[in-house]
């Protein structure tokens, strides 16, 4: 009983508590806090703007000026959102330091949804139908004349801009939808590249079954790749659609007619000056985040199928 005894006073320490040892920090992970830091940084830098944007639309636009520093809105209103959707009349919009312009919203909202959709749906099917050709077909120069597609990539889109003007105004297609859609309408490199990456892992097992039965490369290509490549042009659609909605310089120089006028054009208007000397901010900022609703719906619903396909995943 002694000995057990004394032994535990030897084992016990002063001022330690018996049967708990004593605890061990952990090490920072200074790398792991780094890039939590950046990731911190980078949401701020990228949402900051979205809300300096709303903080504008709901302010009042003859006191944006004598509050430029103040975080929330300045004497709050909702008078910009209706100018923008036309609930407003042109008294009532001076009055809120709006121009009196008037904007016909649903009008703009209609074109560039046709513009949006007929040219994502044109270079969807004309891409995959050209990156179809590129990775399964065999023939002369593939690979030299998909090298010299690509090198396309490199060109900027204002060197193309005045041919393509030229060309419309030629055809007679100026202030049309037609005019608006043609330049975009058919494949384009980025996307050949990104489905042919696509159909070139996916297993030739099904096609050269079907081949076998008789059946010709257009039947494969809509019955059998085109299902099987679902996600990935879903992916195509949905970044193609956003450039489509989001493009101005185009629809600016061929879309001058009210009838054609998109969205992104359409916004110009608040820019216009306002009986206090200075533009509608707020009108704007609230005419650009209803234009981007869409966007962000879209995002909201196709972002995981889009961060999934990335990685081309064919057919096991």
């Amino acid at each position: 009983m002694t000995t057990s005894a004394l032994s535990r006073k030897t084992r016990t320490t002063p001022g330690s508590k018996p049967g708990r040892q004593a605890a061990h920090k952990k090490p920072i992970n200074w790398r792991r806090a780094g890039a939590w830091t950046l990731v911190v940084v980078a949401v701020i830098v990228t949402v900051a703007p979205f809300l300096w944007m709303l903080r504008t639309a709901l302010s009042s636009n003859a006191a944006l000026a004598s509050n430029a520093s103040n975080l929330l809105p300045a004497d709050f209103s909702l008078g910009a959102f209706k100018r923008v959707l036309g609930l407003q009349t042109p008294e009532e919009a001076i009055a809120e330091g709006g121009s009196g312009a008037a904007i016909n919203f649903w009008l703009y909202l209609r074109n560039s949804i046709i513009f949006a959709t007929v040219t994502t749906a044109g270079q969807v099917f004309f891409s995959a139908m050209a990156a179809y050709a590129f990775s399964r077909l065999r023939w002369p120069g593939r690979n030299v004349v998909f090298g010299l597609f690509l090198a396309t990539m490199m060109v900027p889109p204002i060197f193309t801009a005045l041919p393509n003007f030229l060309m419309i105004k030629n055809l007679g297609l100026l202030n049309t939808f037609a005019g608006l859609a043609l330049p975009f309408l058919f494949m384009t490199p980025f996307a050949i590249f990104f489905l042919r990456q696509f159909f070139l892992s996916m297993s030739r097992e099904v096609e050269e079954a079907a081949m076998l039965d008789g059946a010709k490369h257009l039947r494969i290509f809509f019955q059998i790749v085109l299902p099987n490549a679902a996600a990935p042009l879903a992916t195509l659609a949905l970044l193609t659609f956003i450039g489509q909605w989001n493009e101005y310089f185009w629809p600016l120089l061929v879309g001058q007619d009210e009838s054609v006028r998109v969205l992104t054009v359409g916004l110009g208007v608040f820019k216009s000056q306002s009986p206090q000397g200075a533009p509608d901010w707020s009108g704007l900022m609230a005419a650009t985040l209803i234009a981007a609703l869409p966007v962000l719906l879209l995002f909201i619903a196709f972002g995981k199928r889009v961060v999934n396909s990335i990685g081309f995943s064919g057919i096991k």
